[in-house]
């Protein structure tokens, strides 16, 4: 008899422990999510993101370009998922696609441009290797000739009490600025070492064009950019893509400059370089104009075209108001084919971002197919173009199926290494905001570690889709591995990471191989999954913190 009781047991224990049933409590019962909630959250599945993956990194797809047939195929395949899952439709016309359209300007080699001194003796630029330059006003040609104004940093920055355009006036001048931003090491003053969207290419383009000039020149310096000036220069000989309709300001000239022309023009203006960038770095900075015009004559191929977001929605349950409602977004679109590259030209994107798109299709798998339904909506949003300059993703920003107000918080994903199992998460950019705490207690739940920032100075918060939606209020942060995994040290996480960004990013070796190990993918679902649950179920919504640059965004809705 005690012999039967005890092979009952034994029994009993095995396939209890099969089931899960003796299994630890896990993070969903640590976190105290529901039971329904922690089912869900188990059922996400490893081997159907593969699937996505190698089906989204698949030559057929070609690449996934925007605009393009490959990548018109990504997004009803995404969309298809979608339907099949029984999401709500959240695009155009009832349908679960998102029209955006598009301007590509490609500057042509017969682009001319030169430095007029007050003496009359003009400095010709070389196209590629003195300067680049784009015209934003998206015509076949374009002229200028105007003054002009060294801005420092050209920023402005009331939180900080920081203009470099007081006291000067730049409309239908050219703003001569240094990339980066004034140096600090208090995070009250341009967050220390980590750089601010202040500090972006980006920005200093949009504040040049709403102050009133027609044409920036940012000075390139390899240590402040943290990439050399071959980035610069191959970046913008490719099409420039902007959203088509966009109203915002644009400049005649968006261009960069070598270091050593912004020396000889300072040169020109019997300045010196050095002196005139350590005096932008200080308080007492004034801007001032300079005794040189800048002259271009700039070229450009010009097309229109369309591509598309994916936005699939599952409604919330609570009565009135929707006020906490979350977003997981990830962009589909990658580099399409180079027709000048011999043998495999197909950029494939296994890696970035066939990964991402993966993990957003099994968490909307897992929120549909659940038993739970969640109290607030949940969009899911896989974006076009954000190779191009993350312009789906800011679209949406600002035509978003539920308002900018409404959502608590969005979770993006973007190229996942398929390399096993985490013990280590990048949240960059969550600790800038309430649910921080939140999101330290869940990767506790989970045994990860929270990596900060590598390279605070590179400003990655800035480069990837979730910025979009920061810039429309909305909290948001991307969710990534960090460089520990099961099984190996830090210094092997390091060396995968280095080997992927050599070897295979924005390459067509980017390729799916049935040796990718997708737990890692997995395990990221599941814990962006806790995540967003925690944000449906809090008492209250998300915030920027105080003074955050993106604190007013948030509070003008």
């Amino acid at each position: 008899m005690q012999l039967f009781r005890l092979t009952i047991l034994i029994w009993c224990l095995a396939t209890g422990l099969a089931a899960g049933a003796w299994a630890a409590p896990g993070p969903a019962a640590e976190l105290g999510l529901p039971s329904n909630v922690a089912a869900a959250m188990r059922s996400i599945d490893a081997e159907r993101i593969r699937a996505h993956v190698r089906f989204l990194s698949d030559d057929l797809l070609e690449g996934r370009g925007t605009g393009t047939r490959g990548g018109d195929i990504a997004a009803q395949y995404i969309a298809t998922q979608f339907a099949l899952y029984g999401l709500q439709p959240a695009g155009d016309g009832g349908g679960y696609l998102q029209k955006v359209g598009f301007t590509g300007v490609h500057t042509l080699p017969a682009t001319t441009a030169s430095l007029l001194a007050a003496d009359g003796k003009a400095q010709d630029l070389k196209l590629g290797e003195d300067y680049v330059t784009g015209n934003q006003w998206q015509t076949d040609s374009i002229d200028i000739d105007a003054p002009i104004v060294f801005v420092g940093y050209g920023i402005d920055a009331p939180e900080y009490h920081w203009n470099d355009y007081k006291g000067v006036d730049v409309k239908g001048k050219v703003v001569l600025v240094i990339v980066n931003e004034p140096p600090s090491t208090d995070p009250k003053f341009f967050n220390a070492e980590a750089l601010t969207y202040y500090g972006r290419w980006t920005y200093k383009f949009e504040e040049a064009a709403r102050k009133g000039a027609v044409g920036a020149l940012i000075i390139h310096r390899t240590d402040l950019a943290s990439y050399g000036w071959a980035v610069v220069r191959s970046s913008w000989s490719n099409e420039q893509v902007y959203l088509s309709n966009d109203t915002d300001p644009k400049l005649k000239a968006a261009s960069w400059i070598q270091l050593d022309v912004a020396r000889r023009l300072f040169s020109a203006s019997s300045l010196s370089l050095d002196d005139m960038m350590s005096s932008a770095g200080k308080r007492d900075f004034k801007a001032r104009d300079l005794p040189v015009r800048f002259k271009a004559h700039i070229v450009s191929a010009v097309r229109k075209f369309e591509s598309y977001n994916v936005l699939g929605m599952l409604p919330g349950t609570a009565a009135g108001k929707n006020s906490q409602a979350v977003v997981y977004s990830a962009h589909y679109d990658h580099l399409g084919i180079d027709p000048a590259m011999s043998g495999d030209n197909i950029y494939n994107g296994a890696v970035d971002n066939g990964t991402g798109v993966a993990v957003l299709l099994e968490l909307a798998h897992a929120f549909a197919t659940s038993a739970a339904r969640p109290p607030h909506p949940v969009l899911f949003a896989s974006v076009t173009a954000e190779e191009k300059g993350l312009l789906g993703s800011n679209y949406l920003g600002k035509h978003l199926p539920i308002p900018a107000a409404e959502v608590a918080l969005d979770l993006n994903f973007d190229a996942i290494p398929p390399i096993g199992v985490p013990e280590s998460v990048n949240v960059t950019g969550a600790e800038r905001t309430s649910f921080y705490p939140t999101v330290e207690r869940t990767a506790k739940a989970f045994g990860y570690a929270i990596q900060p920032d590598a390279e605070p100075g590179a400003g990655h918060y800035y480069r990837s889709d979730h910025f979009s939606l920061a810039r429309a209020g909305v909290p948001a942060f991307s969710i990534n591995t960090g460089v520990k995994f099961a099984g190996h040290s830090a210094e092997w996480g390091k060396d995968q990471a280095q080997d992927y960004t050599a070897k295979r990013y924005h390459s067509p070796r980017d390729e799916y191989s049935p040796n990718m190990d997708f737990s890692s993918n997995a395990s990221l679902a599941k814990f962006g999954f806790a995540l967003g649950w925690q944000a449906l179920l809090a008492r209250g919504t998300v915030n920027w913190l105080p003074n955050d640059e993106f604190e007013a965004a948030r509070t003008k809705h």
